[in-house]
Order: structure tokens, then C-alpha cells, then sequence
């Protein structure tokens, strides 16, 4: 029996030993609880032991002991310390919200949404306020001149990248080579670069009069982006990543416009918080925590670290974008910035660094991204060279700038940029393209991103190019089905020499169609014959479809993409057209030329010419023929694009877009049939209503000053297909009003989820509204109208009218963002609902990628 008794105890010791010695594991995030940042560095410690672990760089933490300890004690400077139960030998997830040291619980609960908040007698606000009075006493443009040396890379890489373990028979994989190439960041990230962009540059900005220039001395690029235009490239993300300038009241990022939290509106968007104050080098420095009263707005979080002072001078910022932002691909940002000043006071930047963690989907793997720009050599004086200023370029690259050594760059590289792993993305990206399978892959993708097959297996070494892709066959109602091919030389054949055209062929009209084009440039060119600035002259011959009353800006009109429309598209007429055109841009925007042009215009069974008599009697007519000069003037300062082959897509609109036109052709002259001028202008202009989002307008008006047969005349631009393109009507169809003066426009505001964004059970799907209202007053004078003074003209086609008193008009709502990339607008025509075979309603479609 007693040895029964010892056993028990023997097994129950045990057993207790066993059971305190389970592990327990924590994990979770800590965050602060005003702002939502996340906490690097924070301790955690099991309550009476000397046992715990830090929060990593994204404030996560996950640590496993055996303890019988019973809760865990978390603390952090600046930070209320903080005791969280724990149930031991258990897994513990747990998020912990710090409240900073400064902040009274009684003032402060801990959720923000729930906090009493007020601005009146705030000493945060009153803080704030001062900080935007004085915010432009301390700019560097402040005097007569400036100048620094401005270091840039931008790195594209997969995060968190780990390399697959190698086999167990020791057979190496296609992409084993990758392990050769994975970098340790200086924040402790694991990555494997993919695209790699290097700049040094030296800024020269003088006051008065006021100019900016910036003197690239290296530049270099590589990566999976190479598919595109470099220049293209490099302008989208200068826009995407943009320098932020906390000092003004809007900061442009994602192509979207943040209220900065020095804004004027700043007290009304922001709430505020003096949270700690700490000494940095003998200096005393108050930390100013602000968050968005509303966390889905284009706001930020983080904190500013401003001396205390009369000057409230910035030394450090840290900006981050808020959890619930209604931004794409976006998973965590984070901008930090630091300061100094000169004796006299001027505020200095000596670094801006943007960070940012993309996904796809929740649950999809990561990309980063990183935009390191060090400043250094700062100086007041003027240049050695003025003469700087008084080129017409904004941006001066030195001759050898693309082809400097792996050497220059050694030395030329900032000290604080350090390249962990002497492997590069250029060496990198030849072993990818050893590998067969990644050759091809590259080839098939550049074919659909650039539209166009190289004739030769080198990209360096094709000098024609066959395409483009989408118009090899399309079909539509004139011609049947269209067969087309065409190429283009490339400056690898010539950088000022351009030969591009096609021949086209249709199955049921059995035409052939060709054009034509030869293009000299005054200058060279480095990757298209239409990259900016272009000054050329050009010569065109062509023949082929007219669509009357469509219009096609960015893109063909063979598009195989746009077969699929609404209603028969049958307005149409054959054109033969000699063209000889000279064109000039200018670096401030400003573009000119003028074209002489000789066509003649064939009627069809769609768009016959039917000439009225004296008597009213119809006489059938096969062509006209028209010799005119047009003048083009255009004016768009500032402005940013992606260049591609054949178009130009714009990024921004924040500066107006001036265009003018005139049309001039005198009877008689190279056999021209009528006397002819029309004048059009046009104005484009983007309205930032931050944080409501933005108004795009576009306006434009025009006349037709004699009396012309109706090709001639003005035919608004009607879009026949489901998908939604600018400047064109909806829901009217093709010829539906002829007119010889009309005034336009088209007013589309993008409301970036100011509504949604507010709704429960909607917020989360990260919608965004659209308005969109267009229409046109049109008028045909007495002159052009056939049914009044129709002698000469040609009688209108069946089923197009003169436009009454009252404008054509559409308006329709929209939601965009719809997984991330489809817009769906609704569209009403508002009158002229008595005209057959219209549609008075109708959805329309858009597939746009945007953050």
C-alpha cells in the first residue's frame, strides 16, 4: 500500500511538471493607439522573469517559452507601460494598443473613434497653427539662388523572398541562381530586386526669374520594366512616388492628392496630440502625433518632431498611410524625412525616404518598392555657369550619363547607401534570359505591351518592327472582315529617318487601303518617332475608311478591342489624303506647325452625296475634293505622360491644356472644290478638391465660317461601343447632329469613396463614385442648312438632324475600383428622346489599373 501511495505522488509531481512545463507562445501586433502605427523595438517581458522578446520593424512579435506566468508586461519610451493577461501553455494572439506617456487615459480612450476630441483651447492645435504660419520663413527658395546635389534609387523587388530549399538529389532548378541575388535591407527586410533605377543630379533653382534645371551626370536602369518605355517608366513613377513636401497643402502620391498635416485645412482634417517631448543632440524637440478624423480620407498618420522654439522648426517626419485608406495595392507605406538648418535659419532636407509594401490581394504574395533620395553639396550661390538657366530644357543629361562604370558609381553613391550584395538586376536579368522559358515569356509580353514583333532577335539590333497586333483583323460594317499589316523603322535603323505605314484589305468592300508616312526629326531620337519634344517634318499618303462622326484619340480605329459596339456602325466614306506637315514642341509646353493637305472624299451607299439643285431636285455626287493648310497651336505646361509608339496617355492634369486650330482652303486652289475655314479651341484642366476628390473638365468650342457640304461640317464625337472614352457622347449615335458652330463639354468628377468609404457594409469594398455630366449646344446657320437655303450642299443622310434650342446632354453616375481595376458608369440622355433607334440609356464599361 505505501508504495501505491509513493507511485501516486511520484506520478501527480509529474504530471505538474509536465504541465508547467508546456510552452506558451504570444504573438500579435502593437500599435499606438491614437495614431494606428505600428511599434518596432517594443519590449515584452512575462510578468516576474527576465524572459520575453522585441516587436520586429512592422511591430509583430512571436515568441514560445514554458512559464507559468500569467500575463506579460509590455513597454515602450514615450508609452504608457502596459500588463496583459496570457493563459499559460497556450497560443495567445493578441493586438495591444500603447497610449503615449503624455496623454491622461481620462483625456484619451484608447480608440480614436471613440475619444472626446475637440480643437477649441487644444494646445496641439494651437501648436499646429503656428507651425503653418511660419512654415514658408525657413524655405531655401527663399533666396536669390539654390543648388544641391540630388541622389535618387528606386528599387522594385518580391519581399520577404524565400528561395525554394535545394533538391534532395542535388539537381540544380531553372531558377536556383535566384539565391544568388536575395539583399538584406538596412530595415532588416529581405528582398530579391527585380528592378533597380540609379540617378545623380545636381538642381539649380533661381528666384527671379523664376527657373528650375536639373543636370543628370549618371543615370542607369534595369529590371523586368525594361518591356517599357523608359522614359515612360521613369515619368509614371516620379508621379506615383513623388518628393513629398510636407510644407505645402497638398502632397501628390499614387497619382492622388493627400492633405499634408501642415495644410492650411490641416486643423480641420487632422486631429493632433503633443505627445512626449525628448532631447536630440542638445537640442529639445516636441513629438506631434496626428491621424485623419475620418481613416479612410487621403490623409496620413505619424508624427512630426518640431523644436521648441519660436521657429517650430521640423527636424524629422514620419508620415504613414492609415489602415483603412481607400488606396489599392497599397498594404503599408511609410515616408521619413529629416531636416537641418543653415546658420541663417533655412530649412535644409537631407533625406526623403518612401517605403511601401504592395499586394495584389490580402493573401497574394508582397512586392516593395523604395525611393531613396539623399541631398547633399547644398549651396546659396549662383552658379559657376548661369548659363544653365538659359537652356530650354528643364532636364540636361550628360552625353555619357547611361553608360557610366560600375567605378563612377562606387564613388559617386551617397555613403549612407550601402549595396549589401555586389550582384546586380542588370546581371540578374541576363541569367533570367538564359533560361528559355523566361526568353519566350519576355517576348510574348513585350509583344502585347508594346504592340509591336521585332524583326530581329536582338531589341538593340531590330530596326522594323511589325504591328500593330491589335489591328492584324477586325471587322466592321463596311468592310467586312479587315485584314491588316504594317511595321515601323526604329531608331536603331535611323534616330531622325522614320518609315512607318500598312496596307489593309477588306472581304466585303474588296478595297485596298494603304498609308503612308515618312518623318525626318530635327533632333534624335532615343526611343520613338513621337516622344517628346518632337520637331519634324512629315509627309503622308494614305487611303482608306473615313468614320464619320467618330473619333479615335487613343487608340486605332481598327482596334480589335472596339468590333463589339452598340449599333451598326454604316457613316462612313473612302478618303484619299496627301499630307505634308511640320510640327515643333517646346520644353515649356508650348507646341505649333502647320500642315498643307490635298483629299478627296468618296460618297458610299452609307454617306451618299446627294448635291440639291435650284429646283430641289437631287444629283448624285461620287467625290468632292478639298486643298487646306491648318495651323495648330498647343499649350500645356508642365505636362506629364506615358509616351507609347503611336500615343500619348496622360498622367496628370493639373496644369490647363490650351489647344487652337484654324482651317483654311480656298476654291480653286489644287483643284479644291469649296472655300473653307473652321476655327476650334479647346481648354483641359483637372480641379483638385482635396480630400473630395477631383473634377477633370474639358471645354471646347468651334465654327465653320462658309457654306460647306455637311462632311465638312462639325459632326460631334459619338462612341458607338460599350466602353467609356473622354470627350465622346455616350449614348448618341454616329451623324445624329450636324452642325457649323457648337460650344462643349465634359465635366467628370472622381469622388474617391468620399461617399462609400462612409457606408458600414460598403466601406470595406473600397469603392469609388463617379459623375459624369456632357453635352453640347450646337447650331447649323441658315448657310449649311439643307432645308432652308439648299442649293449646293448635300442633303443630310437619314437619320441626321439640326440640333434645336436646346443642348444635347448625358449625365450618368459611376462606380470604380470594382476588384481593383473595373469602372461601370450608368448613363441617361437627358433629350432628344423622339429620335429613333437611340439609346436613351445604357451601361458602359472601363478597365482601368490605378491605385
Amino acid at each position: 500500500m505505501g508504495r501505491k501511495i509513493v507511485f501516486l505522488l511520484c506520478l501527480i509531481v509529474m504530471v505538474a511538471k509536465v504541465a508547467s512545463g508546456q510552452e506558451t507562445v504570444i504573438r500579435g501586433e502593437v500599435t499606438d493607439s491614437i495614431t494606428g502605427e505600428t511599434l518596432p523595438y517594443v519590449s515584452i517581458q512575462f510578468k516576474g522573469t527576465t524572459t520575453g522578446t522585441t516587436t520586429d520593424l512592422d511591430g509583430l512579435y512571436n515568441f514560445s517559452t514554458r512559464t507559468n506566468a500569467t500575463s506579460i508586461i509590455v513597454s515602450y519610451l514615450g508609452y504608457r507601460e502596459k500588463e496583459v493577461t496570457i493563459r499559460p501553455g497556450r497560443t495567445n494572439t493578441i493586438a495591444i494598443e500603447l497610449a503615449p506617456s503624455s496623454i491622461e487615459l481620462s483625456e484619451v480612450i484608447i480608440k480614436p473613434k471613440k475619444e472626446r476630441y475637440s480643437k477649441k483651447d487644444n494646445p496641439a492645435v494651437i501648436f499646429v497653427r503656428n507651425m503653418i504660419e511660419r512654415r514658408e520663413l525657413n524655405s531655401p527658395q527663399n533666396h536669390d539662388f539654390f543648388r544641391y546635389d540630388h541622389y535618387e534609387r528606386m528599387i522594385l523587388a518580391l519581399d520577404n523572398y524565400k528561395p525554394k530549399p535545394p533538391r534532395s538529389d542535388g539537381k540544380r532548378r531553372r531558377f536556383d541562381f535566384l539565391i544568388d541575388y536575395i539583399d538584406t535591407l538596412d530595415i532588416g527586410k529581405t528582398i530579391l530586386p527585380v528592378s533597380e533605377k540609379e540617378k545623380l543630379e545636381t538642381v539649380y533653382y533661381r528666384k527671379d526669374p523664376k527657373n528650375e534645371k536639373r543636370l543628370v551626370h549618371a543615370a542607369k536602369s534595369a529590371g523586368i520594366d525594361e518591356l517599357f518605355s523608359r522614359d515612360g517608366v521613369q515619368n509614371i513613377l516620379n508621379e506615383v512616388f513623388k518628393e513629398v513636401d510636407i510644407f505645402q497643402n497638398d502632397i501628390s502620391l499614387f497619382l492622388f492628392r493627400f492633405v499634408s498635416p501642415l495644410s492650411r485645412i490641416g486643423p480641420d482634417f487632422y486631429k493632433y496630440y503633443l505627445l512626449d517631448t525628448l532631447e536630440v543632440n542638445g537640442e529639445k524637440l516636441v513629438d506631434l502625433g496626428f491621424v485623419p478624423h475620418n481613416s479612410e480620407s487621403m490623409g496620413f498618420t505619424g508624427h512630426l518632431f518640431v523644436t521648441l522654439d519660436s521657429t517650430f522648426f521640423v527636424r524629422q517626419a514620419q508620415l504613414n498611410v492609415p489602415k483603412d485608406i481607400n488606396l489599392n495595392f497599397v498594404d503599408r507605406m511609410t515616408i521619413n524625412q529629416t531636416f537641418d538648418r543653415t546658420p541663417d535659419g533655412t530649412r535644409i532636407i537631407l533625406k526623403n525616404d518612401i517605403l511601401v509594401d504592395l499586394k495584389l490581394t490580402e493573401k497574394s504574395g508582397g512586392m516593395f518598392a523604395r525611393r531613396t533620395i539623399v541631398y547633399q553639396n547644398n549651396s546659396f550661390e549662383p552658379p559657376e555657369d548661369q548659363e544653365i538657366f538659359q537652356n530650354s530644357s528643364p532636364v540636361i543629361t550628360v552625353e555619357d550619363a547611361y553608360k557610366r562604370s560600375e567605378e563612377y558609381w562606387e564613388e559617386a553613391r551617397p555613403t549612407e547607401i550601402e549595396k549589401r550584395n555586389p550582384n546586380s538586376v542588370e546581371m540578374l536579368m541576363a541569367q533570367f534570359r538564359s533560361v528559355p522559358i523566361f526568353k519566350v515569356t519576355e517576348k510574348v509580353v513585350s509583344i502585347f505591351v508594346n504592340g509591336y514583333v521585332q524583326t530581329h532577335k536582338d531589341p538593340l539590333k531590330s530596326k522594323f518592327e511589325i504591328g500593330p497586333v491589335n489591328t492584324f483583323i477586325s471587322p466592321n460594317n463596311i468592310e467586312g472582315w479587315r485584314f491588316r499589316v504594317g511595321g515601323t523603322t526604329t531608331t536603331n535603323f535611323s534616330k531622325r529617318l522614320f518609315i512607318d505605314g500598312f496596307a489593309a484589305y477588306g472581304t466585303k468592300d474588296e478595297k485596298m487601303k494603304y498609308d503612308a508616312i515618312v518623318e525626318y526629326s530635327f533632333h534624335d531620337k532615343t526611343e520613338y518617332r513621337k516622344e517628346f519634344p518632337v520637331h519634324s517634318i512629315r509627309a503622308e499618303m494614305s487611303y482608306d475608311i473615313n468614320q464619320l462622326g467618330q473619333q479615335y484619340m487613343y487608340t486605332n480605329k481598327d482596334n480589335i478591342f472596339l468590333a463589339w459596339k452598340r449599333q451598326e456602325d454604316t457613316r462612313a466614306t473612302y478618303l484619299r489624303k496627301a499630307d505634308l506637315t511640320y510640327y515643333r514642341e517646346h520644353y515649356n509646353g508650348l507646341g505649333y506647325g502647320a500642315s498643307i493637305r490635298n483629299m478627296e472624299e468618296f460618297a458610299t451607299e452609307y454617306s451618299a452625296f446627294d448635291r440639291i439643285e435650284a429646283d430641289g431636285a437631287l444629283s448624285p455626287v461620287k467625290s468632292y475634293t478639298m486643298s487646306e493648310m491648318e495651323f495648330k497651336f498647343r499649350y500645356a505646361p508642365k505636362e506629364t505622360f506615358y509616351q507609347t509608339r503611336n500615343y500619348r496617355y496622360p498622367i496628370t492634369l493639373d496644369y490647363p491644356v490650351i489647344t487652337l486650330t484654324h482651317v483654311t482652303g480656298l476654291k480653286g486652289f489644287l483643284g479644291s472644290d469649296y472655300n473653307y475655314n473652321r476655327t476650334d479651341i479647346g481648354l483641359q484642366k483637372r480641379f483638385w478638391l482635396t480630400p473630395f476628390g477631383y473634377i477633370d473638365i474639358i471645354a471646347k468650342a468651334g465654327k465653320v465660317w462658309n457654306k460647306v457640304p455637311y462632311p465638312l461640317l462639325i459632326l460631334p464625337n459619338a462612341n458607338l461601343s460599350y466602353m467609356i472614352y473622354p470627350e465622346s457622347y455616350t449614348n448618341m449615335n454616329a451623324m445624329e447632329f450636324i452642325n457649323d458652330e457648337y460650344v462643349s463639354w465634359d465635366f467628370t468628377y472622381y469622388l474617391n469613396g468620399t461617399i462609400l468609404n462612409r457606408l458600414p457594409l460598403l466601406k470595406k469594398l473600397q469603392l469609388r463614385e463617379i459623375v459624369t455630366f456632357r453635352g453640347l449646344y450646337g447650331n447649323l446657320t441658315d448657310k449649311n442648312n439643307p432645308f432652308i437655303r439648299g442649293e449646293g450642299l448635300y442633303a443630310f443622310p437619314e437619320g441626321s438632324y439640326v440640333m434645336g434650342k436646346d443642348p444635347y446632354m448625358e449625365v450618368g453616375v459611376g462606380v470604380e475600383n470594382i476588384l481593383k481595376f473595373i469602372r461601370i458608369d450608368y448613363v441617361w440622355r437627358l433629350n432628344y428622346l423622339d429620335h429613333p433607334n437611340i439609346d436613351k440609356r445604357g451601361i458602359r464599361i472601363l478597365l482601368k489599373v490605378s491605385f
